[in-house]
């Protein structure tokens, strides 16, 4: 491959940084190991990002960007109230099945486990991924749920999350599925009360 070919540094110190921080463990992975698979200097990463967790910072950003973008696409794309809000599942089967952002189980739950006290940069990124989640969720459940908006996206909340986690504990053997069923069975009972 020729110099003009080649993937910039930056690309590929994030495109390392996501290949390797989130399933390894962040603090698990020493910078060396970054540096290798992204073929740079130490320099070079400390140019572009003054520090590791400024790349783990960024690296949680670019995949927060397209998680956002997958879930706009199928709200967009779904046809009812029902629909859009279960438009999460779709969108993470449809972002897990890209393999841009290869991982077990899901990057922002990974790097709040390991990071309970995170650094500032990650913890903007990581409240960012929370506040998405928990803003939208609610939006989409409003038109289902009226008052009862918040207990309903709590609910498919925590139905998200417990597919993230399923992903993580290779059960139950189809996540998702499972995953939408219980929110689905979450806008039912709102819709009978």
């Amino acid at each position: 491959m020729t110099t003009a070919q080649r993937t910039p540094a930056r690309a590929r110190l994030l495109q390392a940084a996501d290949r390797v921080l989130f399933d390894r463990g962040i603090r698990a992975t020493p910078v060396d190991e970054l540096l290798r698979q992204a073929e740079v200097s130490a320099a070079t990463l400390y140019t572009h990002f003054g520090s590791k967790d400024a790349l783990v910072a960024e690296a949680l950003r670019v995949r927060l960007a397209d998680w956002r973008a997958v879930w706009d696409q199928h709200v967009v794309a779904a046809d009812n109230d029902l629909a859009r809000l279960l438009a999460v599942f779709d969108a993470l089967a449809s972002y897990r099945g890209d393999q841009r952002h290869p991982a077990r189980w899901c990057a922002f739950l990974a790097a709040a486990t390991e990071l309970p006290e995170a650094p500032e940069e990650i913890g903007d990124v990581l409240a960012g991924d929370t506040a998405l989640l928990a803003e939208r969720l609610l939006h989409l459940s409003r038109p289902l749920a009226g008052v009862r908006a918040q207990d309903l996206a709590d609910e498919v909340l925590l139905a998200y999350s417990g597919t993230l986690t399923g992903f993580l504990r290779g059960r139950p053997p189809s996540p998702i599925d499972v995953g939408r069923r219980l929110a689905h069975s979450a806008v039912q009972a709102h819709l009978r009360d």
